[in-house]
């Protein structure tokens, strides 16, 4: 059975294909979908059923604390 990849939506041959996160891709799709870098089967995060490689996923989607870097320095109540 011939599997489709997620991506480009063309047919994904056995000799081919990248097996992650349950779908396959051909080696060329399966990349971060914002940065562009290629991906490592199995070594990445998934959003909305897109790749993404793991600095991409935390900025984008991870905890508000890792979206983007510290602009400002805090300051304890005892340093006030």
């Amino acid at each position: 059975m011939v599997g489709y990849c997620p991506i480009c939506g063309k047919p994904v041959y056995f000799g081919e294909k990248k097996r992650s996160l349950g779908r396959d891709y051909h080696p060329l799709c399966l990349k971060c979908q914002q940065c562009k870098r290629q991906l490592t089967p199995g070594q990445h995060a998934e959003h909305d059923e897109k790749p993404y490689c793991t600095h991409c996923y935390m900025k984008q989607f991870g905890p508000r604390g890792n979206r983007r870097p510290l602009t400002h320095s805090c300051h304890s109540a005892a340093s006030s």
